[in-house]
């Protein structure tokens, strides 16, 4: 059985590298039945960034790619922008926690700035490492996650989060700084979602689920808004990780195949959650900036 007709098919996170697959990466996905890819920028070199300059070198090789994609495989290619907040733990022994503090800020009102201008649609990734850092370090990333919330306020787009896994009450804590921000809850989307989270218990705001066999069909029923992502990294010495950039539209094949009474579900990750978080439907537009 086919897909319902007219379904885009979206990966809500992934990235590209120019020392990786890149635009071949995208054909896979395009030939497997993709067609959206919200494409998070990275770091693309050993140095961690130090320099507005150097952010805005990485978010120009971002649009880069974006626009490669799209020329090359016709798939619709929508970037999301920021320094990444382990930067900051990286950066801050180099050039001093304050330093490094203004650096993600000005590069959060640059990234700002760029999904004003429609050159991305949404900040991220935006939060906080994964792993412990002091004291000292941890204030400065609080520091820099508020001025995320407002830039994103600013610029009226979502917020795409990197964290450790969240429990309900990370969910809640989330919501409530979104709240306290004047930015709707929503619009803050965990990144890396690796455990359902009934749509009760999460505060409003939108997990990113990774697309795990066993966790897409979990969700699946699940009420929107929610997104299904690979995080593909694109890193030569890792291949295939985190998932494939190919499995989403695999997954959404295998669903249709296997329960083909649940195929219209798909339009909730796919365009009903678009719509309701971005503000606009991907069958419809916008219409990206080349």
């Amino acid at each position: 059985m086919a897909l319902p007709r007219g379904l885009p098919v979206v990966d809500h996170h992934c990235h590209l590298s120019p020392t990786g697959e890149g635009v071949q990466a995208a054909r896979r996905f395009a030939a497997a039945g993709g067609t959206h890819l919200f494409l998070a920028t990275q770091n693309y070199a050993r140095a961690v960034p130090r320099s507005l300059s150097d952010y805005r070198s990485q978010f120009e090789t971002t649009e880069g790619l974006a626009r490669q994609v799209r020329a090359e495989t016709g798939v619709v290619v929508y970037p999301v922008l920021a320094p990444y907040p382990a930067d900051l733990v990286r950066a801050a022994p180099e050039i001093g926690i304050a330093a490094a503090v203004e650096v993600q800020r000005t590069a959060l009102d640059l990234a700002g700035r760029w999904v004003e201008e429609g050159r991305a649609v949404a900040l991220g990734e935006v939060g906080r490492p994964h792993f412990p850092v002091d004291a000292e370090v941890a204030a400065a990333v609080e520091e820099v996650l508020r001025h995320a919330f407002a830039v994103a306020r600013d610029a009226d787009c979502p917020l795409v989060v990197h964290s450790a896994d969240l429990d309900t009450a990370g969910y809640a804590e989330l919501a409530a700084r979104a709240s306290e921000a004047g930015v709707r809850p929503d619009r803050v989307v965990k990144h890396y979602a690796r455990q359902r989270i009934a749509p009760p218990d999460r505060s409003s705001v939108t997990p990113s689920y990774l697309a795990r066999r066993e966790l897409f069909r979990e969700v699946v029923s699940d009420r929107g808004p929610w997104f299904l992502e690979t995080d593909f990294l694109d890193d030569p010495a890792r291949p295939g990780a985190v998932l494939d950039l190919a499995t989403v539209p695999r997954r959404a094949a295998a669903l249709v195949a296997g329960a083909p009474d649940q195929a219209d579900r798909l339009w909730v990750p796919f365009s009903e959650s678009v719509e309701k978080v971005y503000g606009w439907n991907p069958v419809v537009g916008p219409e990206p900036r080349r």
